[in-house]
């Protein structure tokens, strides 16, 4: 079984608390998310983030519905907290989110470590498709993120009064 990893690593000129209340909303995952991949909460909204949260949402992956379960299996308020994938396209996925307060702003760190289905087919596929699409996806949210931050867009997703109420 090969573990496949992707780290990025982006700084926000923003409070560690405004920081890690946008991204501990899962409602906010549709945001940052690419358009193509048709993100879709199922679980109720809002959803407080904490350890043994589970979340359920569906994504198009090649042109297929795909239901995704996730599990907050780690949460540590304002620092870090990790989702693991319970029901999805992958044998294996770990999400670890960290987030620190540096002289520049707030550094964030995502770890995803994955194992794709299929063996050696899935190994090929992973070759040619889906690590670069995982790449772009993170890519993605870098711009988002920075542009969300860069103006007090992030606003919109973070205060009570909009709770949930996500574009």
């Amino acid at each position: 079984m090969k573990v496949y990893e992707i780290t990025t690593k982006q700084i926000i000129d923003r409070p560690i608390t405004e920081v890690f209340d946008f991204f501990s909303r899962a409602e906010n995952l549709s945001v940052i998310t690419p358009e193509k991949l048709r993100f879709q909460i199922l679980t109720p909204t809002p959803i407080k983030m904490d350890k043994g949260t589970i979340i359920d949402y569906t994504i198009r992956l090649m042109g297929l519905r795909v239901r995704w379960r996730s599990l907050i299996t780690a949460y540590e308020h304002l620092y870090s907290f990790t989702d693991e994938q319970i029901k999805g396209p992958y044998s294996f996925w770990h999400h670890t989110h960290d987030f620190c307060q540096t002289n520049n702003g707030v550094e964030i760190t995502d770890r995803v470590r994955y194992v794709v289905p299929f063996g050696l087919l899935g190994r090929i596929t992973n070759w040619l498709w889906i690590q670069h699409d995982l790449k772009q996806i993170f890519e993605y949210r870098r711009s988002v993120i920075n542009e969300l931050f860069s103006t007090e867009k992030y606003k919109l997703y973070t205060s009570d009064t909009n709770h949930g109420a996500t574009a």
